[in-house]
């Protein structure tokens, strides 16, 4: 089973607060692309900002969201304009000092 943690997080500008963000996954996102990946290795809210700020610097990339399992395999969302380039986002997350799997199936 996957661990949540709460990191305490907030999203910049407009973003509610009411907890239901399943009703508002419906709006036009300036993000045309989602892609998935996974990643492991990550253990904590260190982690996950170190994966969040590589794959930040990336060029087209508007956002980054990641389901973390801790010391497992963590779930990495990166949302952009246009696809990245998969070494691209490789790269990135070796930078950080961690592993990507494979694809998603």
């Amino acid at each position: 089973m996957t661990e949540r943690i709460d990191l305490g997080l907030t999203a910049a500008g407009g973003a509610c607060a009411c907890g239901d963000h399943a009703a508002h996954d419906t709006a036009a996102s300036p993000s045309a692309v989602s892609e998935e990946v996974l990643v492991s290795g990550m253990t904590c809210s260190h982690c996950v900002a170190s994966v969040t700020e590589e794959l930040s610097e990336i060029a087209g990339v508007d956002a980054v969201t990641v389901d973390l399992n801790a010391g497992g395999v963590s779930r990495v969302t990166i949302h952009s304009g246009e696809p990245i380039d998969a070494a691209t986002i490789t790269a990135a997350i070796e930078e950080a000092g961690y592993a990507r799997e494979d694809a998603l199936s």
